[in-house]
């Protein structure tokens, strides 16, 4: 990726990232005084690790409808929309976030982008289609609610999170079954947008031109909001497991890769995992990272039970993050991550994907007579 296109002064006291992140600034010294800022006072983020991708010709729209997970058809110009790229087993491997302009589709990427870009362009075939990564001459910014009019966008990108979509559903526990989303989900808070705008139109700009807050900030927010982003995902992950469903997946649409495996989950069964809200305790000072061990009480003993993905200090809640961890860990259970060395931090759980969940269909009976599975012979 190439580096911000944004000018800042010399005097910037930028802190950059690591990876991905070298040319993304994670805080201006004040984390905190950030979140707010951007919660409250139209500050922006510069997102400059997210990949732009220009998807143009008369099929782009059938053609990504038939090998996606959302319905994109008939998708209107200007409103925005994501979709997932699975596997066969609905394990999911893609995440673009899409808005089309009438004349081509817009999509921005942060997870698994080559990847993504390998399967799209192999499966172009006979086509009218074009893709292009503009990475070099476009970048994000991010913002809530709305990006400060004397920014030159492009396009703009707005969450649908967390509604509902049509032919979507929700798995959270606040609204399962529900045709809409609840006016209770934290999501509604903070309604994220994101800007593609061209660099050499960024490049005559600054960033003294705008209150700025660092991507810890967005992160943050982000965690608060509930909203699931790359670092929920692994090579297991589920759709059902992350409540991505109300956004990303139209149920009942033309067949894809992985619909099969999401259409039994949603059908037949549960997601074997599902993601949590964590409240941390902050007494101690120090907080686990991303990826730490999450135990939890199983049978009696204490036992890993899941894996702690997002970890943000929040300007009103405090010390929170996100988690996956197994479905059948009970919701009152308390929750402990490992910090190494012995040392653990506690926290409480909040649910958010529901434990059990009502499906359409039973499952047969099982026949003892005739089914010798996990019997002695």
């Amino acid at each position: 990726m190439p580096a911000s296109s944004l000018p800042r002064p010399l005097s910037s006291t930028a802190v950059f990232g690591v990876g991905d992140l070298k040319h993304t600034p994670l805080h201006y010294g004040g984390p905190l005084r950030e979140q707010r800022a951007l919660a409250e006072k139209d500050a922006i983020v510069d997102l400059a690790h997210l990949r732009v991708l220009r998807l143009s010709g008369a099929d782009r729209l059938t053609w990504l409808n038939s090998i996606t997970t959302q319905k994109l058809d008939a998708l209107t110009p200007g409103v925005p929309t994501e979709t997932l790229v699975l596997d066969p087993n609905g394990r999911i491997e893609g995440w673009l976030r899409l808005v089309d302009d009438g004349e081509a589709l817009w999509a921005i990427s942060d997870f698994r982008t080559e990847e993504t870009l390998a399967f799209l362009r192999s499966m172009v075939f006979m086509m009218r289609v074009t893709i292009e990564d503009v990475s070099d001459d476009y970048q994000c910014i991010g913002a809530v609610r709305a990006l400060p009019e004397s920014l030159p966008t492009t396009q703009v990108w707005a969450d649908p999170w967390p509604r509902i979509g049509a032919g979507s559903a929700s798995y959270a526990e606040l609204d399962l079954g529900d045709s809409s989303a609840s006016s209770e989900h934290p999501g509604f808070e903070t309604p994220f947008v994101i800007g593609i705008v061209e660099r050499e139109a960024l490049r005559a700009t600054s960033a003294n031109a705008f209150a700025m807050a660092g991507f810890d900030a967005w992160e943050a927010l982000r965690v608060a909001a509930w909203r699931p982003g790359r670092a929920e995902i692994d090579h297991k992950s589920l759709v059902g497991e992350l409540d991505l469903l109300r956004t990303s997946v139209h149920l009942a649409k033309g067949c894809y890769r992985g619909q099969e495996a999401v259409a039994r989950v949603h059908n037949l069964g549960q997601p074997p995992r599902r993601l949590v809200f964590v409240h941390l305790d902050g007494s101690g000072h120090i907080q686990p990272d991303p990826g730490a061990e999450v135990l939890g009480e199983v049978r009696g003993a204490e036992r890993a039970v899941g894996t702690l993905t997002s970890v943000a200090l929040h300007y009103e809640l405090g010390p929170i993050g996100l988690a996956v961890i197994k479905r059948t860990i009970s919701p009152e259970a308390p929750l402990a991550f490992d910090l190494g060395e012995g040392n653990r931090v506690v926290g409480t759980q909040e649910t958010i994907v529901a434990p059990q969940r009502e499906t359409r269909t039973g499952l047969p009976g099982r026949n003892r007579d005739v089914d010798m599975r996990n019997q002695h012979r």
